[in-house]
This record gives C-alpha cells, sequence and structure tokens, in this order.
C-alpha cells in the first residue's frame, strides 16, 4: 500500500490579531488610569527683624473645672459665663501688655467651657495662647 505524501503547507503565524489586542489593552489601561492633580501650598513665612523688645510677663492662667467653671489664676469666678470670663480677664491685665494666657482645663471640662475662653481671650486680643489639660481627680 502506497500513501500518499502530504504537501508541506509553510507556516504562517498571523500577528494582525495579537497587535490588536495588545493596542485594546493599551487603550483600556490609558482610559481607566485615573490622573491625580496634587496640589500644594506654597507658603512664604515672614522672617523676624529687630530685637527682642522685653522678657514677657507671668502667664495668666484660666482654669476650667470638669463642671465648666471658670478661674483666673486660681480665683474662681461667681458666674459662668462668656461676659463675666471677659471681666474678669480685662481687671487682670492691662489693655497695652497682653501676658501670656493659659488655658488649663480639666480632662472632663465641657468642650464648649473652652472653646468659650479661646473665643474671650481671642476677641479680647490675646495672641500668646497656650492649652493644658490637667489629670481627671477621682
Amino acid at each position: 500500500m502506497k500513501f500518499q505524501r502530504q504537501k508541506n503547507i509553510p507556516v504562517d503565524v498571523n500577528m494582525t490579531p495579537m497587535i490588536d489586542v495588545v493596542f485594546l489593552l493599551l487603550i483600556f489601561f490609558m482610559v481607566s488610569t485615573t490622573f491625580t492633580r496634587e496640589t500644594r501650598l506654597t507658603l512664604e513665612l515672614p522672617k523676624a527683624t529687630g530685637s527682642m523688645t522685653k522678657v514677657l510677663d507671668a502667664p495668666l492662667e484660666i482654669t476650667i473645672t470638669a463642671a465648666g467653671a471658670f478661674g483666673i489664676n486660681g480665683q474662681a469666678l461667681i458666674r459662668n459665663d462668656a461676659k463675666s470670663l471677659g471681666l474678669a480677664l480685662l481687671k487682670s491685665t492691662d489693655k497695652e501688655n497682653l501676658p501670656p494666657l493659659v488655658i488649663v482645663a480639666d480632662a472632663k471640662a465641657p468642650h464648649q467651657a473652652v472653646v468659650t475662653a479661646m473665643d474671650v481671650a481671642g476677641k479680647m486680643g490675646f495672641v500668646h495662647i497656650r492649652i493644658a489639660s490637667m489629670a481627671p481627680s477621682e
């Protein structure tokens, strides 16, 4: 029995479909990529000039208890509102030379009392304000 030889068909790999798939993947990744625009603030910080004028006075201390009661330099105020706190601060300082202010609040003091003290101090012109906290009394 004699078999007929098959003709050798040249092997040809068609690259067109593969190139199409690669281009489609490239387009997909380009479209699905998110471009984030990062913005940054440019700040020009002021530079100090001149000499030191005067050593700051002893700080004025506002204390706030856990109940929200105000006190100035260890003396409790009769009323616990912004107006009486402002009057007590005005009586404790002279308007021309404001000392640094320290707000010492109990750890369980209401947040509103601290904000009120900061608001009153800001309205009076205090610029050197520090905030401290006391450990809760047990």
